[in-house]
């Protein structure tokens, strides 16, 4: 079974799990008639429905690159977790509303002891498989299985503190408790929709990943190579769990352009050791006499027969040097 038909099936399994979820907390909201426990079943809605469109989205991420689509189909899962975001956040102004409504017109609320152990098993059961989801979701680079399975926690941190405020109502019988953890919970419901967004909306618009590119420059720097003058002008976009990476490579001026490729040849192979074939690089040579400010100081390249001056320390690759353009270096 490859990585995409795992996140496919994890993604498949926690689908199933939150519709039985879902129809118990609405038996446990008809049998309480508590805005809290309704609270609890609205979020499920949303749970259930991006579940299904992440689902899709899985799928379709998973076909390989095409003439319409060279980079692949992998930021479909963007958009599918930019669409969960936006749902929880309306989820969470519906419960608000809710909430409010209910504050100006109280309601009874019946049988709590029954709805606590509903919403409290369904707590525990999203938790599991929110962490599960995550973990499947960094191991495969995965955002829409991160992004469900953080919505899946969030949704048990929000159950505990609502089993907790529904167990105070229980002993106190005080019902606007029942509407206040309502608004507190639909409050966090809508930031977590919102942190969704913001990641999502920086994958989409390709925004730089220090991270990364930080974890690129090390391996990098761990295996270097003489020939290698120079690693600079990097960028790097992620599609799904495909990394495609520019860079340009300064090796010795003189070298011929089969001796330039081979050196190449052996920075790919470096990335494909590490990422096998979820990273595809664009590599440009540049011979190293083509900058102003002359290299010869920081190059470790020792079979350099035109060397100009003595290595002072060696050009280790960083996150700054790693990014930098050609007239941005010679500044």
């Amino acid at each position: 079974m490859n990585e995409e038909q795992i996140k496919y099936r994890v993604q498949k399994r926690i689908v199933i799990i939150s519709g039985l979820i879902l129809i118990g907390k609405f038996i446990a909201y008809f049998v309480t008639n508590s805005v809290g426990v309704l609270t609890d079943a609205m979020e499920s809605i949303v749970n259930v429905v991006a579940g299904m469109i992440s689902l899709y989205c899985l799928r379709w991420g998973a076909k390989p690159g095409d003439k319409e689509h060279p980079y692949g189909h992998g930021k479909i899962e963007l958009i599918s977790a930019s669409v969960e975001g936006i749902l929880i956040s309306v989820a969470g102004g519906m419960i608000i509303y809710e909430a409010v409504k209910r504050l100006v017109v109280p309601a009874e609320v019946e049988k709590l002891d029954v709805g606590i152990v509903i919403v409290a098993v369904s707590g525990v059961i999203n938790y599991l498989m929110g962490y599960f989801s995550i973990r499947t979701g960094r191991k495969y680079g995965s955002m829409a299985l991160v992004a469900g399975g953080k919505h899946l926690q969030s949704d048990t941190y929000s159950t505990i503190g609502l089993v907790a405020g529904l167990l105070v109502l229980y002993f106190t019988g005080i019902n606007w408790i029942d509407s206040a953890l309502a608004l507190v919970f639909g409050s966090i419901i809508i930031i977590t929709g919102i942190s969704i967004l913001r990641n999502t909306i920086s994958g989409l618009l390709d925004t730089a990943d220090d991270k990364l590119l930080e974890e690129l420059a090390g391996l990098l720097n761990e295996n270097r190579q003489p020939e290698w003058v120079d690693i600079h002008n990097t960028k790097v976009i992620k599609s799904g769990n495909c990394i495609y990476m520019d860079c340009d490579l300064t090796v010795p001026w003189y070298y011929t352009v089969s001796e330039g490729h081979k050196a190449g040849e052996k920075l790919k192979n470096v990335l494909k050791a590490r990422y096998n074939d979820k990273i595809q690089l664009t590599l440009h040579l540049d011979p190293c006499d083509i900058f102003e400010k002359p290299k010869c100081d920081t190059c470790i390249f020792d079979s350099c027969k035109y060397r100009k001056a003595a290595v002072v320390s060696a050009n280790k690759i960083t996150l700054s040097t790693f990014t930098l353009n050609e007239s941005e270096m010679d500044n």
